[in-house]
């Protein structure tokens, strides 16, 4: 393998709470630099059928207008009584909802109408187990190259909303590992090293460290 000297990876997002958790993983690997800051504006339309198809959508869209190394996360959450469901559609959970009851559409990637969504579908299924799991896909692409590495956090949700911190689905995901709080109410540095997006970044970093890639040089 060659080595990559001077490293900046580009994260294809725009969530900066997304952007915050992986600076903190890769410090000392490599620089993580946001799309906007690569000249990067707008995003992927994510059609794919899968979490490795819709991450190498993001990853391909921001290599595509820069050719900077870079990656890019797709995460879905899996909920056990809901058969699987969000899943694929996670950022996009309240609008499919709102279309399939006929109501008037729910932008995406608002979380708060998502979390609403989640726990009125739950309603709907008393008494049965509230597993559920986030799975995440990053997709690397090194010199042209893609890479591909998966992370899985298992837990439950929960009856209602707690915590401030975070983002996402957080404030109603309880971690199997932490299952007096949920996400929202862990710190970053925990939450970081417990979660799904967290353990699919730091296999990344792993396999980078392994090839002798060069790093903020």
């Amino acid at each position: 393998m060659p080595i990559f000297a001077g490293m900046k990876l580009v994260f294809a997002t725009g969530n900066e709470g997304k952007l915050r958790e992986a600076r903190q993983i890769l410090e000392g690997v490599c620089e993580v630099v946001s799309q906007t800051e690569a000249g990067v504006s707008g995003e992927a339309e994510e059609n794919a059928p899968t979490l490795k198809g819709n991450s190498l959508l993001k990853a391909e869209y921001v290599y595509g207008r820069c050719a900077l190394d870079c990656f890019a996360d797709d995460t879905g959450l899996e909920v056990d009584a809901l058969g699987g469901a969000p899943g694929v559609r996670t950022a996009r959970f309240a609008g499919d909802i709102a279309l399939r009851d006929g109501r008037e559409p729910v932008q995406s990637h608002v979380f708060s109408a998502n979390i609403d969504a989640l726990l009125g579908e739950l309603e709907k299924h008393p008494g049965e187990p509230r597993t559920a799991r986030f799975h995440s896909v990053v997709t690397l692409i090194l010199g042209g190259e893609k890479h591909f590495f998966e992370g899985v956090l298992e837990g439950s949700i929960a009856l209602q909303r707690s915590g401030h911190g975070g983002f996402g689905y957080d404030p109603v995901f309880i971690s199997s590992d932490y299952p007096d709080r949920s996400v929202a109410e862990l710190p970053d540095e925990v939450k970081n090293a417990i979660s799904h997006r967290g353990k699919a970044l730091r296999a990344m970093a792993e396999w980078l460290r392994s090839r002798n890639v060069q790093v903020n040089q």
